[in-house]
This record gives C-alpha cells, structure tokens and sequence, in this order.
C-alpha cells in the first residue's frame, strides 16, 4: 500500500478549472482576479471584513505583528505550544518573546497565566505591545477571556489561526473579533493553496496598510518610491485559484475531519491509557489533527514507540509541537507555567488525519496501535 501521510493536500476538482482560468486570463503575477476572489471569498465565509492573501501563514504574522507596533524593546507574549512559525517573526522584529502555557481543558493559551504575565510586565514598566495564542490543532483559544485580559492592559490581540479555517468559536469562526488573525493554507492544512496565507481584520486600515507592505511598499507615483521597506508576501493568483476551489469545499473537510477524529476515538477509545484531544463546550474545532495521549504504564506503548509502530508500517504520525520554551532558540526567554504543555509534548502523537483517509483507513491505522501495544 502506499505510503499514508499525516495530512496530505486533498483536492476536490474544482482547483483545476480555477486554475485554467487563471492561465487563460494572463494573470499569473501575485494580482488578478482569483486573488481579489479568494479574499471576497474568505471575507464572506469567516465574517471578518477585510482579508489579504499573502505568501505564508508566517508572512500574515509579521505583517501582523508590523502593523501593531511591534518592534525593539516590546513584549510579545505568546503560546509555548506552538508551531516557530507562529512565533519567529517577533523575535525578526527585534521584540523580546515570552511564553504563555496552555490550560488543560482546551491545550491553547490559559487566561489566568496570561494575567499573571501581564501583570508581571507592568510592575516592571515593560510593554507589552502584543498577545499572540494559537489556535491549537483547530481548537480556538478562549478569545473573549483572552480579549477582555487584554482590554484592560490595552493591548493587542492577534490571533494565530494557521490551523483553524473552518473552526468555530461560539458560532462565529476563528479569529473573529480580535484585532486581527493571521490563517494558513500550507500544504498539509485542512485546505490548501499550494503554499500560502492570509491576514483578517475588521480594521480597514490595517488591511491597507499591510496590503501596501505586502507589495514592496511603494508610494503612489508614476515610478518606484519608497518611503518604507516593504516584502514581497502577495499571494499569486495562480495559488489563489487554487485557495478558492479548496475554500469551496470546506464545510466538508471540516465534517470529516471530526468524523476521522470520532472514529479514532471509538476505535481506540475502549483501551486503558488512551485519551483523545479535548474540545471546550463553546468550540466546534475543524479537528485539523486527531491528536491523543498515551500513558506507557497503562497502553502498553509511548507516543515515540507508537510512531515507530506506525512508520514501520509505511504509516506517518508526529509527536506534538515541542513547546517553545524547551526549544534551544529560546533557551533564555521567560515562560510562565509550561509543566502542562511539557506533559502534552511527552505523551502527545498526531495521528494520520487527511480527509481522503477511508473509515477502513482510520480503522488500520487504530490496529497497528492496538496490536503493538498488545491489545489487538
């Protein structure tokens, strides 16, 4: 059989059209339509007004970031369990980051500990000019705790919801509501554009002025000026084309992705020392991974034995994101907890959940665990 990958790209036909359309069209450079499309369409679905689409989920952080002030000498407080993507543009920017662990009932930013780092930094007279959470594996932070924190020391919230397209948080999607929220579309995302990402806010403003800083950050006038340093960060519309097709069909990627989720858990649900991610009553995650926790003593199996079960037989799963303040990058920077995420870290395995998986799939995935931890 071949090789059954963590969260490949899934297509769904459309793509193809869309991208003829763009060959036919002639716009192949990071403008044309199916770019303006793409963010219309984004716009419309996740309800947050103004969307850029943009080379990378970590290119919307920086511009993100960029377009809140961030710079040398501020504060980023933001997620340890996390993806460096999400986390290395502050350190870019020159600001100093510091690390937020996650609570036990949702795995994403806990508010309480966010107080506390808030107000440690006040007491010292630092500013924090931003807040940074991640939207772990689909699972939305807490926003309105997160937001209302945030308030009250007047600063910025901008959400990282690279793994969160077609996440819910009390029925409104992902990152609404925040200053802004930064989205990803890398190949193994519960949609993909071959690549890419997108910033969202309701802060027309912001949008056009990230929207300049995208594309070199030329002035209006006849030739090239520059009163600023820009990137070069547009989304091309060929890539675009492709965004849309996938963006079309999300409402059921999302629906399979928590069936595949569901399906791990009746599967391997029954047996001692298997947990499963949890989901917080105001969530309706797009289960981007399945994700479960292993207890050796009790299963029989570590989540480092499990993998290798699974990739002996051609078969790839993924240890949980190590937790940014264990990274070596990060070795001096201030965390406040970190005992829950390093517990997650070292029982976590991400399990195979693309959307073209088979419930038969989920089934032989769930045996080769069983069977090697001696319970098939």
């Amino acid at each position: 059989m071949p090789r059954m990958f963590l969260s490949p790209p899934h297509l769904s036909g459309e793509e193809f059209e869309l991208v003829r359309e763009a060959f036919d069209s002639g716009w192949i450079a990071p403008l044309g339509p199916m770019l303006e499309a793409f963010e219309r369409a984004f716009a419309e679905m996740s309800g947050i007004r103004h969307c850029l689409a943009l080379s990378s989920g970590t290119a919307a952080l920086h511009l993100g970031l960029r377009m809140l002030g961030v710079g040398p000498g501020d504060v980023v407080l933001a997620s340890t369990l996390t993806f460096v993507g999400g986390v290395a543009p502050a350190a870019q920017l020159g600001a100093e980051l510091a690390f937020v662990d996650c609570d036990r009932a949702t795995w994403t930013m806990d508010p309480a500990l966010l107080e506390e780092a808030l107000e440690t930094y006040a007491r010292e007279g630092r500013v924090v000019r931003a807040v940074m959470p991640t939207d772990l594996y689909g699972h939305c932070a807490d926003y309105d705790r997160l937001q209302e924190i945030c308030d009250r020391r007047g600063v910025s919230l901008l959400v990282d919801a690279a793994e969160s397209v077609g996440s819910r948080y009390k029925g409104r999607h992902a990152g609404q509501g925040a200053r802004a929220a930064a989205f990803s579309f890398n190949g193994n995302k519960i949609i993909t554009a071959g690549g890419g990402g997108l910033l969202a806010s309701d802060d027309g403003a912001l949008i056009a002025e990230a929207r300049r800083l995208s594309q070199q950050a030329r002035d209006p006038a006849p030739h090239y000026e520059h009163s600023t340093l820009g990137y070069n960060y547009r989304l091309s519309n060929v890539l675009a084309a492709i965004g849309l097709g996938q963006l079309r069909a999300l409402p059921g990627r999302v629906e399979r992705r928590r069936e595949i989720f569901d399906e791990y858990r009746e599967f391997l649900g029954r047996a001692p020392g298997v947990t499963s991610m949890p989901e917080a009553e105001w969530c309706r995650g797009n289960r981007w991974l399945s994700v479960v926790l292993l207890d050796r003593e009790a299963f029989g199996l570590g989540p480092e034995e499990a993998r290798l079960a699974l990739e002996a037989r051609d078969i790839e799963s993924r240890p949980l994101w190590k937790p940014m303040h264990l990274q070596p990058v990060f070795r001096d920077a201030r965390v406040f907890g970190g005992a829950v995420s390093e517990e997650l870290f070292a029982r976590g395995l991400c399990l195979p959940s693309g959307t073209a998986m088979t419930r038969e799939d989920v089934r032989a995935v769930s045996r080769v665990l069983l069977e090697a931890a001696g319970k098939g």
